[in-house]
């Protein structure tokens, strides 16, 4: 059983191919088009295809469009309604719903030889949960999916069992704690649909003063949803203009909504683990991107263990929509994401090629992770390169930043290497068995999707990876997953007594993060980075450009 899955109705528009219940490939869109998100979540730009990631996945699995068996859409056109009648104001909403309603034959035109009668629409938040319950280890779970909206609704509620999905609640439109966070984000100056991790950033350095009001406009239901109420945003902060600065009340702003967020999410998550009695909670859409809230349910809530989706942002309603076709067809439980490295890559002698091309002097050591934990500990900034790219908004280690930790000024070195806001926390990267000397949190964290406390003892150590709250968003590296990520932690810990690293995207801000050779040359010529690390070659700024 071939099944592709395309998400292209709202914004992240992207594609993935799971075979015979394994998952192939996955990627985004704005990799190749180096568009940050693909597109705008606009309704004119609902007929954009992710053309090139579905490609690269037929590609990678050595397919043609005759030969798939089914394309999940993640977007059913049949669900949705008159946007006005539920209080939604988007004038342009039908111009959606009709491009979704023509997408087999736009999909059809994008893949000649595909048989348009294959395409099957799946429900938006059907396709965000199967990403997270079909996708998870766990046979059985409850299945949370929060996010702006779908067709109709801002939320699901379910529980997993094998293969099957029952739905036990949904929330219409036009409550929605997505959309809340999106205008809280859009009002504090920031992209919406885009930058809602800057507000959860900006949210550690305020203090909940309106959480009292946020409590009456914000709360759950008897019936697993929520109610969100019209806010009035300049009542608690002004507007904030380009060439604005954000004073305390914004950051004040930001903690209350954020602050309630959490308590609304345990509050439905225990309505949900009433209902199901699960052990395991799996999560996506793009509320469940909010590490800080992961962490609440993690820490408070009934749930022995918690998945999220690494890309459970709309991106990766194109592989829950190939997984839940997949189940449907077969009725059999697709085999688990076993990483979130499911995008390209290129081996050691094309990197190479693409270096003596570009006139770059470089050398290929025999002790790779040696050379460059050195590097580190002597306080290079070092662009990492390995592997298959990430599925999802976290570097994980294949397309990474690394910095030495246990200098302070490294947050605003890195920051300024990517041109963004000074508030924005860089994270560390340790071995999963030193994670619990070092941070108090859900353990193993692979994925970046939990904030951790850091250790009294250890704040001092690893300033630089610390958030003014004293947490750090960790990812965890298992040695037999990630090698030569695990070599380097340890020569570095050789060197330097400390078993952590920071990592961050390598990207600039407003860029999506490098994916092909030709992206991280580019990014390395533009930016102070000191060393770049390609495979297993190794190009010095010092040699490279005197």
């Amino acid at each position: 059983m071939r099944v592709l899955g395309v998400n292209a109705i709202f914004h992240d528009p992207s594609a993935a191919l799971v075979v015979d219940g394994r998952i192939v490939a996955a990627a985004e869109e704005e990799r190749f088009s180096r568009r940050k998100h693909g597109k705008r979540p606009v309704p004119w730009s609902a007929w954009e295809l992710p053309e090139q990631a579905i490609h690269w996945c037929l590609k990678e699995a050595g397919l043609r469009p005759e030969e798939l068996d089914l394309v999940g859409y993640s977007f059913d056109p049949s669900l949705c309604v008159d946007l006005a009648g539920l209080g939604v104001m988007d004038p342009g909403d039908q111009v959606r719903t009709d491009y979704a309603r023509r997408a087999p034959n736009f999909l059809a035109a994008a893949m000649p030889g595909l048989d348009p009668a294959k395409v099957r629409f799946v429900p938006h938040h059907v396709a965000h949960a199967a990403s997270a319950g079909l996708a998870s280890p766990y046979d059985e779970s409850a299945c949370l999916v929060l996010d702006g909206r779908g067709e109709r609704a801002s939320h699901l509620a379910g529980r997993y069992d094998g293969p099957e999905l029952e739905v036990l609640a949904a929330q219409d439109l036009p409550h929605s704690l997505g959309l809340l966070y999106e205008d809280l984000t859009e009002h504090l100056g920031f992209l919406r649909s885009s930058d809602e991790y800057k507000v959860m950033a900006l949210a550690s350095y305020g203090k909940p003063r309106h959480l009292a009001d946020f409590r009456e406009l914000v709360h759950t239901t008897d019936d697993g949803g929520f109610v969100t109420l019209g806010v009035e945003w300049a009542a608690y902060a002004p507007k904030v203009r380009p060439g604005d600065d954000l004073g305390d009340g914004h950051a004040d702003l930001a903690c209350s909504v954020q602050r309630r967020l959490e308590e609304v999410l345990l509050e439905l998550a225990v309505w949900l683990h009433d209902r199901t009695g699960a052990r395991a909670l799996t999560m996506a859409g793009g509320t469940a991107l909010n590490c800080v809230a992961n962490s609440v349910l993690a820490r408070r809530g009934p749930y022995d263990n918690i998945w999220v989706q690494p890309a459970a942002g709309d991106a990766g309603t194109s592989l829950g929509a190939a997984l839940q076709l997949s189940a449907s067809a077969t009725s059999t439980r697709p085999e688990p994401m076993p990483t979130a490295a499911l995008g390209r890559e290129w081996s050691d002698d094309e990197l190479a090629a693409r270096l003596q091309q570009a006139a770059l002097p470089f050398e290929t050591p025999e002790n790779l992770a040696a050379v460059v934990g050195q590097a580190l500990a002597d306080d290079h900034i070092v662009a990492w390169y390995q592997g298959r790219s990430e599925y999802g908004p976290r570097a994980l280690g294949h397309r990474s930043l690394l910095a030495h930790p246990g200098r302070r000024e490294n947050l605003e070195r890195l920051n300024d290497i990517k041109g963004r806001e000074q508030f924005r926390p860089v994270a560390p990267l340790v071995l999963a068995e030193r994670a619990a000397d070092i941070f108090d949190g859900p353990l193993p964290s692979p994925y970046m999707l939990f904030v951790h406390d850091v250790a009294p003892a250890w704040q001092d150590r690893i300033p630089a990876v610390v958030h003014v709250d004293g947490t750090a968003r960790i990812q965890t590296v298992d040695r037999a997953d990630e090698p030569l990520l695990a070599s380097l932690l340890e020569e570095f810990e050789t060197r330097t007594g400390l078993p952590v690293l920071v990592n961050t995207s390598l990207n600039t801000a407003g860029r999506p993060m490098v994916d092909s050779p030709a992206d991280v040359l580019e990014l390395f010529g533009s930016t102070p980075a000191d060393l770049l690390v390609l495979g297993p070659h190794i190009v010095r700024r010092a040699g490279a450009f005197q």
